[in-house]
């Protein structure tokens, strides 16, 4: 069984995604985070494609995808939401789990939020959904979201720069010498084309209307209940450990495990992050058929 590299036309925009398994088998949805792509799930896929149907496609401006002009396409995540979603119908995928990291949550529960139905497990990895998971190094994108001028805009574009994306990988991991460079560097590479800098700097504005729909994806939690497998690099330095154990207030069914790494716990904690995945959807999947 191998892991197959595919383009699908959506909406004009050409969206790049690996999948593998069988697709009788359950489907997980794996949605990448900032300023990743699906090349973040190159090691995961492998661990799951025996037991579940597995998709990861890269958004727009993110990884293999195609990067329209800013003036072709609004980069916002309610429409990265639109996409995938199209992008899941042209697929003929029903019902899916998904498994969400940073980005990934506020695409993948407008998902959940619209379309509840399809939903049959959610894993969420450093994927938040409650403010008090919103660590201070959020508070310079904070400044910009409240006052969107050009001294705030750029006092955030570190957060571009190759030495943050290496930080974001390395912070707060046991090891740092297990993490491997391909990760940032592949990252860096689709950061600094051309233009893309200012697609991730309105990206960063746009995520203020996630927090405002935090309160809308926690009454979709406590009103579908779906299964929930959170797994969280406890030392994250953009969404802290609070956000993991807050998604026990509103859900009956959800297991919680916090890691000893950061903000990718992929990288470091591959085998218990996959372990922990298949032992929790075989049991609600199987239950639920």
């Amino acid at each position: 069984m191998t892991v197959t590299h595919k383009t699908i036309r959506i909406q004009g925009v050409d969206l790049f995604y690996r999948e593998a398994g069988q697709k009788e088998n359950p489907t997980i949805l794996l949605l990448h985070g900032f300023p990743s792509s699906s090349h973040m799930y190159r090691n995961l896929i492998p661990e799951l494609m025996e037991e579940f149907h597995v998709v990861a496609p890269d958004y727009p401006g993110f990884g293999n995808s195609g990067q329209p002009e800013m003036n072709e396409f609004e980069y916002t995540f309610h429409n990265f939401a639109l996409l995938i979603n199209e992008f899941v119908d042209q697929l003929n995928i029903e019902k899916f789990s998904i498994y969400v990291h940073d980005y990934g949550a506020p695409v993948g529960f407008r998902l959940a939020h619209e379309h509840p139905e399809r939903i049959q497990a959610i894993v969420t990895q450093n994927g938040n959904a409650y403010e008090e998971g919103l660590m201070a190094a959020w508070d310079p994108v904070r400044t910009y979201w409240n006052n969107p001028n050009k001294e705030n805009k750029d006092n955030i574009r570190f957060l571009l720069s190759a030495e943050f994306t290496k930080h974001q990988y390395m912070n707060g991991t046991r090891n740092p010498e297990h993490i491997s460079p391909d990760a940032w560097n592949m990252d860096q590479f689709v950061l600094n084309r051309p233009g893309n800098d200012e697609i991730q700097l309105a990206l960063q504005y746009d995520y203020r209307n996630n927090v405002k729909q935090y309160p809308n994806w926690q009454k979709f939690f406590r009103t579908y209940q779906p299964p929930t497998l959170v797994i969280w690099g406890k030392n994250d330095m953009f969404f802290g450990p609070e956000g993991a154990l807050a998604f026990q207030r509103d859900l009956d069914d959800c297991d919680v495990h916090l890691l000893n790494t950061g903000h990718f716990p992929l990288e470091e904690d591959l085998k218990i992050s996959a372990y922990l995945i298949k032992q929790f959807l075989q049991d609600r999947l199987q239950s639920e058929a």
